[in-house]
């Protein structure tokens, strides 16, 4: 891959969301922590350079909590990507985001509980991550879905899963301010952040999360046919936030500056 055609900004698919470019050349990727979930694949949308990831890799053969997100993240920067967008299957919390609607979150609350989190395994380097999410694409975001009427800001609960969450978890969640919840959403934020990418969500929402009303409750195959039903929209989102979302004038990129490492960033 020649220098010109290094992708400075990638698409994390979600479930469902396996293929994105027309023209995809796969790029194998060694990283220290193993292989990512895919070749990563490089084309063009609108002449620009943009890399592809399928986080649960082309057949979906990792569950949320196996997917090597360290991996991912790193070969991403590796081949030059600095700027991530990912969209992602999630439950919706509240009544009013039911299946269909688009969110861009602005916050996140994390209750994993295996998962390896950081690069950083030495020394004193804690990120900042009060606001999650570069706020430059999630404008791109919002703009871009506008025709959907997007849902702009809201908190991702993201739980350890393989499985859905019990009634009274869900109505707790809710409770605590959650709008939306998905299985996805950590580390990977968290780990681009460390690698100080821009990086931001957007979420559509597959279902009503159990405890949103004494009747609901959440079935794999509702979610894929869903999310399958809206995947174009998302698509034709996403080609038109690439082909304007332009330099970096955000903090992101300084996200680790000052702070001495225990490792060498790609």
């Amino acid at each position: 891959m020649s220098t010109l055609d290094r992708p400075e900004i990638a698409v994390i698919g979600g479930s469902g969301f396996y293929t994105f470019l027309d023209d995809p050349e796969p790029i194998e990727v060694d990283t220290p922590y193993g292989p990512p979930s895919a070749p990563i694949s490089v084309g063009s949308v609108d002449g620009r350079s943009v890399a592809f990831l399928p986080r649960h890799g082309p057949h979906h053969q990792f569950p949320a909590h196996q997917v090597p997100y360290r991996a991912n993240l790193w070969a991403l920067r590796s081949l030059g990507v600095r700027q991530v967008l990912a969209p992602c299957a999630v439950g919706g919390l509240r009544p009013e985001h039911g299946p269909g609607t688009f969110l861009v979150p602005d916050q996140l609350v994390d209750r994993t509980s295996a998962r390896v989190q950081t690069y950083y395994d030495e020394g004193a380097v804690h990120v900042s991550f009060a606001d999650p999410y570069c706020p430059r694409l999630r404008t791109h975001l919002v703009d871009g879905l506008a025709g959907n009427d997007p849902v702009n800001g809201g908190t991702m609960v993201v739980i350890e899963g393989p499985r859905f969450s019990t009634r009274a978890e869900s109505q707790w969640y809710a409770a605590q301010g959650g709008a939306v919840i998905n299985m996805t959403g950590h580390p990977e934020a968290v780990l681009a952040r460390e690698l100080a990418l821009c990086y931001a969500p957007v979420a559509l929402v597959t279902d009503h999360d159990a405890g949103v009303d004494s009747a609901t409750s959440v079935s794999m195959d509702e979610v894929f046919a869903v999310f399958s039903s809206h995947t174009d929209t998302l698509k034709s989102a996403l080609r038109s936030v690439v082909g304007a979302v332009g330099a970096r004038d955000c903090s992101c990129g300084a996200a680790v500056d000052g702070m001495t490492l225990p490792i060498e960033l790609p």
